[in-house]
């Protein structure tokens, strides 16, 4: 797709993914509008403007539309917000799972159900949503997190299905492990001390991009996290015993005490 002289709304704008993908679209020619929960703080670029925008919130519907009828000319939406918690299943407390349905599920829904007909009618627009490598890996201590990722690709795949024949793109971007604030101090450990692959929030972005550039509709980054992904989905029980391996030096980073 065109980037130059397009106006974008980017959802998760002020983290580590986010920020970067802030520099990376403005070399590129576009337009953007950065969505967050506090905009009077928030440390933009000049000519970004922010707005306000709550994922959580029940009115989100309500915020949504007020952005556009302030902003009419967005071509699209990149969906980059997201929230995670490292914790075994019974650890997890009610409102820790519904924080991370509501912004990584929920919102993007939203998103898609706000956005759709408006860039249909347009004839023309994308949706873009950043999902993970946990969206098609189940992995312990991630139980909630990736039942929203799953569902997040689900709904990417079920949009781009029922958009086929609409001038709609729909972009799905799932990274691997990322080093970013989000990620706790266990998370970091526990990576290094399976050997895990961790990418500069940098070099996602610029994933993110070129995918966007080249209308790329599904893009997992980093190997050999894509070769897991096609054996998890066809192979599943060579998978299991590969984690199963690692499940002792989960447990200790899990039961660690320092991932909240």
């Amino acid at each position: 797709m065109q980037l130059r002289d397009r106006r974008f709304l980017l959802i998760g704008g002020t983290g580590g993914i986010g920020r970067e993908l802030i520099g990376q679209l403005l070399a590129e020619g576009a337009r953007l509008l950065v969505a967050t929960r506090n905009p009077e703080s928030a440390r933009l670029p000049e000519g970004v403007a922010g707005v306000k925008l709550d994922l959580a919130a029940d009115d989100l519907d309500r915020q949504l539309l007020a952005i556009t009828e302030t902003w009419p000319d967005l071509y699209g939406v990149i969906h980059c917000a997201g929230q995670n918690q490292f914790s075994a299943i019974q650890q997890s407390s009610v409102s820790d799972i519904d924080g991370q349905l509501a912004v990584n599920l929920r919102s993007a829904m939203l998103v898609a159900r706000h956005f759709v007909p408006m860039f249909t009618a347009l004839d023309g627009g994308a949706l873009v949503f950043v999902g993970s490598t946990f969206g098609s890996i189940g992995y312990p201590g991630y139980t909630a997190y990736c039942a929203t990722k799953f569902g997040l690709r689900g709904l990417t795949e079920a949009l781009r299905r029922e958009l086929a024949d609409t001038p709609v793109d729909v972009i799905y971007v799932a990274p691997r492990a990322t080093r970013t604030a989000m990620n706790p101090n266990a998370v970091d450990q526990l990576n290094q001390a399976l050997g895990n692959a961790m990418d500069p929030p940098q070099q996602v972005a610029a994933n993110i991009v070129r995918a966007m550039n080249r209308d790329q509709r599904r893009c997992f980054i980093g190997w050999p996290e894509r070769l897991f992904v096609v054996l998890n989905a066809v192979l599943p029980r060579l998978v299991d015993r590969a984690i199963i391996k690692q499940l002792p030096v989960i447990r200790r980073y899990l039961n660690s005490g320092v991932s909240s």
